[in-house]
């Protein structure tokens, strides 16, 4: 979800700049909220599940995308199932391009032995540079963000509480991502939570999905009155239309960042494993907003680009992020609310 989203600020700021072109985002269905507030984009839904399954069902993909009259391919996702459709409008005299992911500056990165820390370059940029190769002019410098969404009455009904949302603070927390090594521990993150809810003018929404998750949300909420758990209670569009309403997001390492950040909502990350220099920093949010574990203590960080990478000893390398510093950094954003 979060390469998704990452997609989002490049497409808006593309077709601001390039009024007259029609964009075709090819992705799984589940998705489309995700676009629907960017102009002149089409949402073109792959039936991975019948359809479009298998090799057979990539060749039907390429024929149905093909009837659109596409002239230019940007292959902003760059795997194995992209690539043959990439190749199959080459082959078909079409123009086509696809991002590169910077395998080797991420890698100089997380190596343990001769480490080069320093930024690699965003795939943000990057997926810009796919539209250049295309021939297209864009830059992402003055990015144009969504009004905040009007919520939807089903949303006020399921959260009564936060109907007085505009006279108070939204706060949005999503204390999970796909890898452990990228998630907050949740005792650090209950004393967060217990501190930022002390403000009876602050409401706190929980994020997060699964069965799983939800019981750990359950916990962390306690007993606290402006503790709302939102995972599992709306679908994913109103869910959108939630984050676009707050204040601030507190997230990991992971799609909510960047689904909160593509809105123009201010984000405070935390991260493990990971380092924003890795090129996934959220859009247009400051790299003070990005609060990293100690490399003092734990000198190999980053250790992996997606956190999917386990290192003996740097298990607890998030205990290093103080909770008072995060409770103190959501504080110095609501102070800026106007």
């Amino acid at each position: 979800m979060g390469d998704v989203a990452m997609t989002v600020p490049v497409l808006r700021a593309f077709m601001t700049q390039n009024p007259d072109v029609k964009i075709t985002v090819v992705s799984r269905p589940f998705f489309k909220p995700i676009f629907d507030d960017i102009p002149n984009l089409s949402f073109f839904g792959v039936d991975l599940k019948k359809r479009h399954k298998g090799f057979l069902g990539l060749l039907r993909l390429f024929f149905d995308l093909k009837n659109l009259g596409i002239t230019h391919v940007a292959d902003l996702h760059n795997v194995l199932r992209s690539k043959v459709i990439r190749n199959l409008f080459a082959l078909s005299g079409k123009k086509v391009a696809a991002t590169n992911k910077g395998r080797a500056d991420k890698k100089a990165l997380t190596r343990a032995e001769n480490k080069t820390f320093k930024p690699t370059k965003s795939m943000f940029e990057r997926h810009a540079e796919t539209f250049k190769k295309l021939g297209f002019q864009i830059h992402l410098d003055n990015p144009k963000f969504p009004k905040k969404a009007t919520l939807a009455n089903e949303i006020f009904s399921k959260i009564v509480e936060i109907s007085d949302f505009v006279e108070n603070r939204l706060i949005g927390i999503a204390p999970f991502a796909q890898y452990e090594s990228k998630v907050y521990p949740l005792d650090l993150m209950q004393h967060v939570i217990d501190e930022l809810a002390l403000d009876s003018t602050n409401k706190i929404l929980l994020f997060g999905g699964g069965n799983e998750e939800i019981q750990k949300l359950n916990q962390l909420q306690k007993n606290h009155q402006n503790v709302f758990v939102v995972a599992g209670k709306f679908n994913f569009k109103e869910e959108l239309q939630l984050i676009s309403n707050l204040d601030v997001m507190l997230s990991m390492d992971s799609g909510n960042a960047h689904i909160a950040a593509m809105l123009g909502v201010k984000v405070i990350t935390l991260w493990g494993a990971t380092h924003p220099y890795l090129g996934f920093k959220p859009f247009n949010q400051p790299m003070e907003n990005c609060l990293v574990s100690d490399r003092t203590k734990y000198p190999l960080l980053p250790t992996s680009v997606y956190g999917n990478k386990k290192v003996e000893g740097y298990e607890d390398t998030m205990r290093s992020i103080l909770p008072e510093l995060v409770v103190q950094k959501v504080q110095e954003i609501l102070t800026t609310k106007s």
